[in-house]
């Protein structure tokens, strides 16, 4: 068994309404899988759009505005997420009538969760809500419902959202990230001091926990 000095620690800051965030996760672990390190991965919070209203936007027309991606670009964009999504097994089902959410409440659940050890399963669990169901992220009770599909007590999550009793922690590990200058996601720290912006792609991955390995020998 491994050291713990032996394990590599990845910190990952994501939202999970960022495409892209599943995509480099999911390639990470491709590569984490071929190489066998021996690793223990912890998420963190960020909000795409801090300021999104409760009601949301339709993802298009939020993409427009903040990118000023035309309506081709988009089908573009949306396309090729599809294709390497399913090359690593996760599927994406754009719609013209999606929408983008405020998901701040959706962080405040994955600390709670943290708390019982199921952080990761939930955060796997909201990005298949999002991108492949299509629920909506902004009701505290698709919320609720989620995390009960992972294991966690329904009731227990829609307390936890009606009382917004970690909302402080949530917004202060937000802002330590902001402070370290992360602008953008999904950002992976490696052992503590090497940041990767971006999904990097399999390949890139694997380089670089060769790099680490050589490094930690």
């Amino acid at each position: 068994m491994p050291s713990p000095s032996q394990t590599l620690r990845i910190d990952i800051v994501s939202d999970v309404v960022c495409p892209w965030c599943i995509i480099g996760y999911r390639q990470l672990a491709q590569a984490l899988e071929a190489s066998g390190s021996a690793h223990e991965i912890h998420w963190h919070p960020f909000e795409l759009n801090p300021d999104m209203p409760a009601a949301g936007q339709n993802l298009r027309e939020h993409v427009a505005e903040k990118y000023g991606t035309t309506k081709a670009q988009s089908a573009d964009s949306r396309s090729r997420m599809s294709e390497i999504g399913a090359d690593l097994g996760f599927e994406f089902r754009f719609a013209d009538d999606m929408r983008m959410h405020n998901t701040f409440n959706a962080h405040q659940l994955l600390h709670w969760a943290d708390r019982h050890g199921r952080m990761h399963d939930l955060e796997q669990a909201l990005f298949a809500a999002h991108f492949t169901q299509r629920r909506n992220l902004s009701d505290p009770a698709v919320l609720a419902d989620v995390a009960a599909e992972v294991g966690l007590e329904r009731g227990d999550a829609l307390a936890v959202l009606a009382d917004q009793r970690f909302a402080a922690d949530v917004r202060a590990a937000e802002h330590a990230w902001l402070s370290q200058g992360i602008r953008g996601v999904p950002a992976m720290i490696f052992n503590r001091r090497h940041l990767v912006t971006g999904a990097q792609g399999v390949e890139n991955y694997r380089r670089i926990l060769a790099q680490l390995a050589e490094m930690a020998d």
